[in-house]
């Protein structure tokens, strides 16, 4: 019993010493880092998290789900000594860098274009970019409103992260700022892109008359019609917002991650599509305030 005891002790001595350890050397890093270390360490991050952002589109996820698949094939066939395959994959890995350039060239070609036309006094305020985004859904909501009375049906899509250029391949390239007027004019009932989406990319009309998936679920309500299942479809695949305007009834909704919002006031809709688009940082606590909430009982995670 006794050398049991010993041993769970020893067990947890070396343990505690490994952890100790591991701190120990993760401060040693920090306290030896330069600001060269720093800066190479934060290029890396943003690199990493621009190239997440790009194969977040759905054509390009197949591409990134084929290629995880390679490597653990790869990985599968080394340990189980399949040779001849192993060879194959091996082989196929080494062209996988000139694949990968010519199957993201057109992502890649944008990413460049984009470091280009940077303005970097735009990254420096975030203020200013939360002011336009309030204004184009301010204009967005008036143009909703007035068609929902006039009974114009609309569908309209704010692209976030998931990136929608396969789609703009099915529309007319626009590249104008969001107006009221301007949505009007292009869901006229005789417009020529009335019929199709409308996309809104970085505050501007990115382009219009494009088609879009309609939705697989086959439990959704039988009165709504095609605008509604593309909008429905589009929020499936990627994490874009819609706002879809009925025809027939006239009634505004929101489509984000596969859920339908119906029978939205103009007031809700600026609501919602301010809290999708342009959410509020919560102010910071002091940590002498969370104290005091805490022992007025209102601290922590509590909920009244």
């Amino acid at each position: 019993m006794y050398s049991d005891y010993a041993e769970n002790f020893r067990e947890g001595v070396t343990h505690m010493k490994a952890i100790s350890d591991f701190f120990v050397g993760i401060w040693h890093i920090i306290s030896t880092a330069q600001i060269m270390d720093i800066l190479d360490i934060l290029l890396v991050a943003f690199l990493i998290y621009k190239v997440i952002g790009m194969i977040r589109s759905s054509s390009t996820a197949r591409i990134g789900k084929a290629i995880v698949m390679l490597v653990l094939l790869f990985w599968i066939t080394g340990v189980f000594k399949l040779h001849v395959f192993h060879y194959m994959l091996d082989k196929v890995l080494e062209l996988g860098l000139l694949s990968l350039v010519v199957l993201f060239q057109p992502e890649l070609r944008r990413a460049v274009e984009r470091m280009g036309s940077t303005n970097f006094k735009e990254l420096l305020t975030p203020k200013e970019k939360n002011k336009e985004i309030t204004n184009v859904i301010s204009q967005v909501v008036t143009a909703c409103d007035i068609m929902s009375r006039e009974r114009v049906g609309a569908l309209m899509v704010f692209e976030r992260t998931s990136r929608l250029d396969e789609y703009f391949k099915t529309g007319t390239v626009i590249d104008g700022r969001v107006s009221e007027q301007l949505i009007r004019n292009i869901f006229f009932t005789n417009a020529a892109l009335h019929d199709g989406a409308m996309v809104i990319r970085n505050g501007r009309i990115a382009a219009a008359g494009c088609v879009l998936p309609l939705s697989k679920n086959h439990q959704i309500s039988a009165d709504l019609g095609t605008r509604h299942r593309a909008g429905l479809g589009i929020s499936e695949v990627t994490d874009a917002v819609v706002v879809i305007v009925s025809e027939e009834t006239g009634t505004i909704s929101v489509a984000t991650s596969g859920m339908l919002k119906r029978h939205l006031a103009p007031q809700t809709l600026s609501r919602l599509l301010t809290n999708e688009l342009a959410p509020e940082e919560e102010p910071k606590r002091s940590f002498m305030s969370y104290l005091k909430g805490s022992k007025d009982g209102k601290g922590g995670n509590n909920e009244e």
